[in-house]
C-alpha cells in the first residue's frame, strides 16, 4: 500500500521550516511573499497562503505593520501566553497588514485568525464575517486621512488638499479601491466625512445639486482609478516574473516598434518612431498622472462654474 501524499502546502511549508531552521532565513528576515511563494513553487495563491499561514501558527513567522511577513525571534522557550490581548483594533491591524503585503485576495479570516494566534471562530465576536471585515478595514484606513482644511482657503485649494490626502491613502493601501465598485458606494462613517467636507468645498461654486455631486464622485474616481493599478502591477509581476520595464522592453516594444506598426500609427510612430520625439522611451511615473489629472480636472470645474455663472449673470465664486 502507497503512503499518501502529502499536500502541496505541507511540503511547502516544510521547505520554508527548512530554510529557517539552517539560518538560511535568520529572525527578522522578510519572508516570501505569497505572490512569490506561489510563484517559485507553482501552486495557487490558496495554497501559498495556507503554507504561510501553517509557519504563523506554528510561531516560526511573525507578521510586522508596513514590514509584511518575517522570521520570528528565537526563543529558549514557550509560556504559551498569547502576545497580546484579541481585540477588534488587532483584528483590524493585521488584515490591513496582510491585504498591504499580500493583497486583497489573501485576506480571510482564516489568515487573520492564524496571525492573531486564535480558532477563526474566534473573530466572529468581533466582526460578524469577511464582508464586514472588509468593511472595517477600508473605515480604519479612511481614519487615518491628515489634511489641513479650513473653510476660509479657496474652493480649489481645499479640494486638493483633501485629494492629496485620499491619494496617499489609496497609494499606501491600493487594494483599498478593490473593495467595492466605485456604483456601489459604501456608507462608511470615515469615507462620509471626507465626501460631506468635498462637498462643502465645491459649494462657493454655485453648481446645480447633481453637477457638484458628479465632480466630487469624479475626484474620487480620478483617485481610486489610478492608485489601483498599483494593486494591479504587483499582480501582474506575480503573474509574469516581470517588472513593468522588463514587460515593456520584452513584450511591448519589439511589438510596437515593428516597421509595419510604425508605418500604420503615423502619430504613435511621430512619438516612438526611431526619429522620434520619445524614442528613448516613455517612463509612466502614477504620482505625477495624479497630480496632472487633479489640475486638468479642477481647470475644468472651474471653467465650467464661470461658463454657468456667466450663462445666469452671476459673479462666480473663489
Amino acid at each position: 500500500m502507497s503512503e499518501p501524499i502529502e499536500p502541496p502546502y505541507v511540503r511547502i511549508a516544510a521547505e520554508l521550516t527548512r530554510r529557517i531552521t539552517e539560518r538560511e532565513l535568520s529572525a527578522g528576515d522578510k519572508v516570501p511573499s505569497t505572490r512569490q511563494v506561489a510563484q517559485e513553487f507553482g501552486v495557487a495563491l490558496a495554497t501559498a497562503t495556507k503554507a504561510l499561514d501553517v509557519l504563523r501558527n506554528k510561531g516560526v513567522v511573525i507578521t510586522r505593520p508596513r514590514s509584511g511577513t518575517v522570521v520570528a525571534p528565537r526563543r529558549a522557550g514557550n509560556s504559551g501566553a498569547p502576545a497580546t490581548e484579541l481585540t477588534r483594533e488587532r483584528v483590524l491591524t493585521e488584515a490591513i497588514s496582510i491585504a498591504d503585503t499580500e493583497g486583497l485576495e489573501a485576506v480571510s479570516m482564516r489568515a487573520v485568525a492564524g496571525r492573531c494566534g486564535v480558532a477563526p471562530m474566534t473573530l466572529y465576536r468581533l466582526v460578524e464575517g469577511k464582508d464586514q471585515l472588509l468593511m472595517a478595514m477600508s473605515d480604519s484606513v479612511y481614519g487615518t486621512l491628515s489634511f489641513e482644511d479650513a473653510e476660509s482657503e479657496p474652493w480649489r485649494t481645499r479640494v486638493e488638499a483633501m485629494a492629496t490626502a485620499l491619494w496617499r491613502v489609496h497609494r499606501a493601501h491600493p487594494w483599498l479601491g478593490l473593495v467595492h465598485p466605485l456604483t456601489r458606494p459604501l456608507p462608511l462613517p470615515n469615507l462620509l466625512g471626507i465626501s460631506d467636507r468635498l462637498l462643502g468645498s465645491l459649494e462657493v461654486l454655485g453648481l446645480p445639486p447633481k453637477l457638484q455631486f458628479d465632480v466630487h464622485v469624479l475626484v474620487y474616481s480620478h483617485i481610486v482609478g489610478l492608485a489601483s493599478n498599483f494593486e494591479r502591477e504587483d499582480i501582474a509581476v506575480s503573474d509574469t516574473g516581470l517588472s513593468s520595464e522588463e514587460w515593456t522592453d520584452l513584450q511591448f516594444l519589439p511589438s510596437a516598434n515593428h516597421k509595419s506598426i510604425m508605418n500604420r500609427y503615423p502619430h504613435f510612430a511621430k512619438l516612438f518612431g526611431h526619429f522620434g520625439s520619445l524614442s528613448s522611451g516613455y517612463d509612466m511615473d502614477l504620482d505625477e498622472m495624479f497630480q496632472l489629472g487633479l489640475n486638468l480636472l479642477l481647470d475644468g470645474v472651474a471653467a465650467l462654474a464661470a461658463r454657468l455663472a456667466a450663462e445666469g449673470g452671476q459673479t462666480p465664486g473663489v
